[in-house]
């Protein structure tokens, strides 16, 4: 098999890291490139915990896909930079595997137009963990028949959004086939702002950011003297890069954007 060359943006960060290690420990992948917002022009390896992986490092991106001609990008930076290097890496003909959140429906529509128009493949995925996205399509099922439902959502004390991309993403997958409904006491009243947390749809959505967490979300469905309680649990970063590298060998087939990966997991 033809190693697929990979660039990733965000190689410091604690994905990234997860993630540059993937790629080296994967026979049919190569690193060609990595872009960080520092180091233009060293080695990878010359960095802290990079030790024998070499890999240019560019600031530039535009200067990275021109030079290193990378087939897929994958991307682990913050939503605005992850938003702009998705639309450069489809206008340059790499395939992008988006780890970032934020992404509106405008976004990914006018993302899906480009994508068409190179006939290349991307793949934008809030959670990367395959426990994740079975607990989400588990959540979707048990929403047909559970028609209350609030979301819990856990992460560390540095997550940059709230509530999480998974726990908008199974909102959006539980209003497509739950008719939407005001939950609660149709008097209730929040004594503190905020009590009640957020609102997709009539679904409550509720954000907990705490150090020692790193992704937890619990879909809890309550029913006429019953209830049900799906969660998933990552305890380490490496939970993700099973999803990783299933999205960069399905991304190399597809000539559209795919946002989620519920789509391509059978």
């Amino acid at each position: 098999m033809k190693p697929i060359k990979i660039a990733i943006a965000g190689p410091r960060g604690r994905m990234g890291r997860e993630a540059v290690g993937l790629v080296h420990q994967t026979e049919h992948f190569a690193l060609v490139a990595v872009i960080d917002r520092k180091y233009d022009g060293k080695d990878l390896a010359e960095l802290d915990g990079f030790s024998g992986i070499h890999a240019p490092i560019y600031t530039d991106i535009e200067r990275c896909f021109q030079e290193t001609k990378p087939d897929v990008l994958i991307d682990l930076t913050t939503p605005e930079s992850g938003k702009y290097h998705t639309e450069l890496a489809l206008q340059y003909g790499v395939r992008p595997v988006v780890g970032t959140t934020g992404f509106t429906e405008d976004d990914i529509e006018r993302l899906t137009k480009l994508a068409e128009e190179k006939g290349i493949g991307a793949i934008i995925a809030p959670n990367f963990a395959i426990g994740a996205i079975l607990m989400m399509k588990f959540a979707q099922m048990a929403a047909k028949y559970f028609h209350d439902v609030e979301i819990i959502e856990l992460h560390h004390d540095q997550k940059l959004d709230a509530p999480s991309g998974t726990a908008a993403k199974t909102a959006q997958l539980i209003a497509d086939v739950r008719p939407p409904k005001k939950q609660g006491h149709p008097d209730e009243k929040e004594t503190l702002q905020g009590a009640r947390g957020a609102e997709y749809d009539g679904i409550r959505i509720h954000s907990v950011r705490l150090p020692g967490f790193v992704a937890h979300q619990e879909v809890i469905f309550g029913g006429n003297g019953q209830a049900l309680t799906i969660r998933h649990d990552s305890f380490h970063r490496g939970s993700f890069m099973s999803g990783v590298k299933l999205s960069v060998e399905t991304v190399m087939k597809l000539q559209t954007l795919v946002y989620g990966l519920e789509h391509i997991i059978e």
